[in-house]
């Protein structure tokens, strides 16, 4: 599989494209998408992703079957939430987040490619970081860097990233999500600090994130096909656009997926792109569904470059809005409903679907629920009048003790702190 960049460098091999993350001229590394894998339903979420991912890996030195097995032990269930919505849970990996998935896939992918030693910079929003400190943690020959936003992630989170320890070390930087976004940008653009420290990306910047997560839309798409209820149209929270590209990719390839509608907090950059067709990056605010805090999101460039013909993509794909006020009524109308907690994320998708079911649609819906609600038990109990349990992974890493330390937004203080490190 040859990829290229989306300013125009490459091509390169795509185990080139995973270990270096960014491309070499700024640019994010894509993949062609007219090809049309023979994928298959399988018992489990790793048997039906090595089906789609074998014909991308072909002619590499990556086997897409073992890396698929080492990394999906864990499955992404449908749950119906009434008679033609379903959430596709996404949180049942190690962390309690969708961004699991990917984050071990690609771990697995770079352990296997003989890579000097590495350094994994990554920014977050509050899941990804901790996603990838799991998947890299006490691996010989990285390192990981996580920075995040001090006081813009939900306690539990906090305590996620600076809990591992050995060979993660974790950042709380002044200022927000753009900013530690905007920093890491700016180490990848600086080939000097890139040779020094061997950096790589396990942001969704990196396409070894998204590749993986086509497999659960894949898998979820071909079980509801099976059922009758395909293609389905699918809603998907999102902030840096990582998985929703990974559904709109899996989409292309050839999966039984209808629309796509992505939902988004009061940062509305994106729909407000599918409103105006004018990229307008804004200041991200703080919202309750604090993962999705992104004012500027990265994978925009890939998606105008995947999707050049405006018109086409609004067809395909559309864009909605939540605020906090309907965040929190969709949690506890969910409840009330169904006993079912759902996460702030999840609940920008229901209401969602809530308002395309007001406007007369009426084809079933996939809605990705992305993150385990126990990481946000300041929002939810309150809202259920119930305690949410965290998950066992979860509780353990809650009992461990947590160091961030404090970076000021600038590629100088990340320097420096990287060297110290080093």
């Amino acid at each position: 599989m040859q990829c290229t960049s989306t300013r125009g460098a490459g091509p390169v091999s795509l185990a080139k494209a995973l270990a270096e993350g960014l491309a070499p001229d700024g640019g994010l590394y894509v993949i062609p998408l007219d090809a049309r894998p023979a994928v298959t339903l399988g018992t489990t979420l790793a048997e039906t992703a090595t089906t789609l991912l074998t014909p991308l890996f072909q002619h590499e030195t990556l086997d897409a079957q073992a890396l698929c097995h080492a990394a999906f032990t864990f499955d992404a269930p449908l749950l119906p939430i009434d008679d033609d919505s379903f959430l596709l849970e996404l949180f049942h990996g190690p962390t309690a987040a969708f961004k699991d998935f990917g984050a071990r896939f690609l771990a697995e992918a770079l352990s296997r490619l003989g890579l000097p030693p590495t350094t994994i910079l990554v920014a977050t929003s509050g899941d990804t970081g901790a996603a990838v400190a799991a998947a890299f943690h006490r691996r010989p020959g990285f390192r990981v860097v996580i920075l995040y936003p001090d006081g813009r992630v939900s306690a539990r989170q906090a305590h996620q990233l600076g809990a591992f320890g050995d060979n993660v070390r974790t950042f709380k930087v002044r200022g927000s999500f753009d900013d530690c976004q905007r920093v890491v940008k700016e180490a990848f653009a600086d080939k000097a600090l890139v040779a020094a420290h061997g950096l790589s990306s396990a942001n969704s910047i990196s396409l070894g994130r998204l590749l993986p997560q086509m497999a659960y839309y894949a898998h979820a798409s071909l079980v509801l096909q099976q059922r009758g209820l395909g293609p389905i149209d699918v809603i998907v929270p999102t902030g840096n656009l990582g998985n929703a590209l990974a559904c709109l990719m899996a989409k292309r390839l050839g999966l039984p997926i209808g629309h796509v509608t992505l939902a988004t907090n009061a940062n509305r950059v994106v729909p407000d792109f599918f409103s105006t067709g004018t990229y307008a990056p804004k200041p991200s605010v703080a919202t309750l569904a604090n993962a999705m805090d992104v004012g500027a999101p990265s994978n925009l460039e890939r998606l105008r470059h995947w999707w050049p013909d405006e018109a086409a993509l609004r067809r395909e794909i559309s864009a909605d809005w939540v605020d906090d006020e309907t965040i929190r009524r969709t949690i506890g109308t969910v409840w009330r409903a169904t006993r079912t907690a759902i996460c702030p994320h999840t609940a920008c998708g229901v209401a969602v679907r809530d308002r395309l079911r007001a406007k007369g649609h009426t084809k079933p819906l996939l809605i990705a629920a992305t993150a385990h609600p126990a990481k946000f038990e300041t929002v939810v109990e309150p809202l259920i009048g119930q305690t949410v349990e965290p998950p066992d992974p979860l509780a353990a890493l809650l009992q461990k003790p947590a160091i961030a330390n404090p970076l000021e937004p600038t590629l100088a203080a990340l320097t420096a702190a990287l060297v110290r490190r080093a």
